[in-house]
């Protein structure tokens, strides 16, 4: 008996024991309870804390584009107003003319009609040309060419979700550059990409790179989705180095191959288009028109090149910077796709002159970032005296405005006696001489000293008209229709 007793008291011992630990995980069951608890409730603060800085960004953003709404608003309100001031103006001079003739009409005396007959007869003629193309179509649609693009907010909303709960996506493989569509033009470079054929990762953009031209970093020059990047204001003459890499949430790819291009450098290239070396390898790479670009440095022309340069007491400070260069000659022409609609070209795009009475904006194709470059425009026709302007601008100048009424553009405007330098709707260093017809304004861009300095008949016209210039500059010019250069 006495065995069996003991064998049971060692049992109720282990059971015991069992029972014990039992008593304990319950307790710390019921703390973890509590904690879950806590736990829960303080995550749920800080998500609702999250959420509500989103919402607060949010309509943070709904104030910016609900301002730029309205600043559209006030725009296109101030246009059609201006417009209906101005038409309202011109009908009542019109009016005004009509009654005076009614009553010249009738008048008795053959003598006294004869004497003012032929004057009244032009003036009716040039009140009639006033009112010629485009004075009475609106200036101004009604329509707000505001697209909200949401998509891809929506999408991030929908796609909002915990971290943790993810599961995790491996990064991009590197792109592969298009040979095929990858060129350069003038000082242009254009570069095309996409993925692996067998990649089945999703990749959310990419990052575009090039070096300086010299051989020195590389910097960021594009990142987003599209697969195409066109690289402007780049240095004639000069290798560049290129090479993109894609991202998703996952990190980073390693990047593609490095691709060597050439800008282009001389009038004499004729077009083609080479593919992009391997590493290592440099070959140039063009695409050219008959618009090529400048040497390295060198001076640039739309018509003509100084193969003498004069000097006199008026010229030395223009001509300084350009009797130590040759005459390497750049062409451009005027650009149709950034011009306001106004602007009629002509000449294979060489020509321009307005349908419109406004000053109108049109930029050269070509952009210049490095370099002295010096060009020249020819007034074809010149009538009433009208304040055409020349200078350079920004890509997103003003279109409907004389060219220096915004900070994008620095501006020579000149009449048929005097000119001034105009920048941000600062009227500056008025000075005596102006142009007519067959006259020459010459523009000459020194982004090694960052100074912009205009002539007139190979005279420079005033002193150094601007300074500090640094960035992509185009050719730019406003006229309105009594001009045509």
């Amino acid at each position: 008996l006495f065995p069996l007793q003991s064998q049971l008291s060692q049992a109720l011992n282990g059971l015991s024991d069992r029972a014990k630990e039992a008593k304990e995980f319950l307790v710390q069951l019921r703390n973890m309870v509590q904690q879950i608890q806590e736990n829960s409730v303080e995550f749920e603060a800080c998500l609702v804390a999250q959420c509500d800085a989103l919402i607060d960004a949010l309509n943070r953003r709904k104030a910016q584009l609900l301002s730029r709404v309205n600043k559209e608003h006030e725009h296109k309100l101030k246009v059609v107003r201006d417009q209906i001031s101005h038409c309202t103006v011109k009908l009542r001079q019109t009016t005004g003319l009509m009654e005076y003739c009614l009553e010249v009409i009738k008048e008795n005396d053959p003598s006294g009609f004869l004497q003012i007959s032929d004057a009244l007869i032009r003036r009716v003629h040039l009140t009639e040309d006033q009112w010629g193309k485009g004075t009475l179509t609106p200036r101004m649609t009604t329509d707000f060419d505001l697209n909200l693009d949401n998509a891809p907010l929506l999408q991030s909303i929908h796609q909002l979700d915990f971290v943790q709960m993810k599961v995790s996506s491996p990064v991009p493989a590197p792109p592969i550059l298009q040979l095929e569509e990858c060129c350069t033009h003038n000082n242009s470079a254009t570069l095309s990409w996409k993925q692996p054929p067998l990649s089945t990762v999703q990749v959310e953009g990419y990052i575009l790179e090039l070096d300086d031209g010299n051989g020195g970093q590389f910097r960021e020059v594009y990142v987003g989705k599209e697969t195409m990047c066109t690289v402007d204001g780049l240095h004639f003459n000069s290798t560049y180095s290129a090479r993109v890499k894609a991202f998703n949430k996952s990190g980073v790819s390693p990047y593609s191959k490095t691709l060597v291009l050439q800008t282009s450098e001389d009038t004499q290239s004729e077009e083609q288009t080479l593919p992009f070396p391997v590493p290592l390898e440099r070959s140039q790479l063009r695409r050219m028109s008959p618009f090529s670009s400048t040497l390295n440095l060198q001076p640039s022309f739309s018509g003509r090149s100084y193969f003498e340069l004069r000097s006199s007491a008026h010229q030395l400070s223009l001509h300084s910077s350009l009797q130590s260069l040759n005459s390497a000659v750049a062409w451009f022409s005027f650009d149709p796709a950034s011009a306001h609609a106004d602007i009629i070209f002509s000449n294979d795009n060489l020509t321009v002159t307005c349908n419109s009475y406004d000053d109108r904006v049109v930029l050269g194709k070509t952009g210049f970032s490095k370099g002295l470059h010096y060009w020249e425009l020819s007034i074809d026709r010149y009538d009433n005296h009208p304040d055409p302007a020349f200078g350079v601008a920004r890509i997103d100048v003003l279109k409907d405005a004389m060219l220096g009424k915004d900070d994008k553009a620095w501006a020579m405007y000149v009449d048929n006696n005097r000119s001034w330098f105009m920048h941000n709707n600062s009227h500056t260093n008025r000075t005596e001489g102006g142009i007519t017809k067959g006259a020459t304004v010459g523009v000459l861009l020194d982004l090694t000293r960052r100074t912009l300095t205009f002539s007139i008949n190979e005279d420079q016209q005033g002193p150094v008209a601007f300074e500090n210039l640094e960035g992509l500059f185009f050719p730019a010019v406003s006229l309105n229709r009594n001009v045509q250069v």
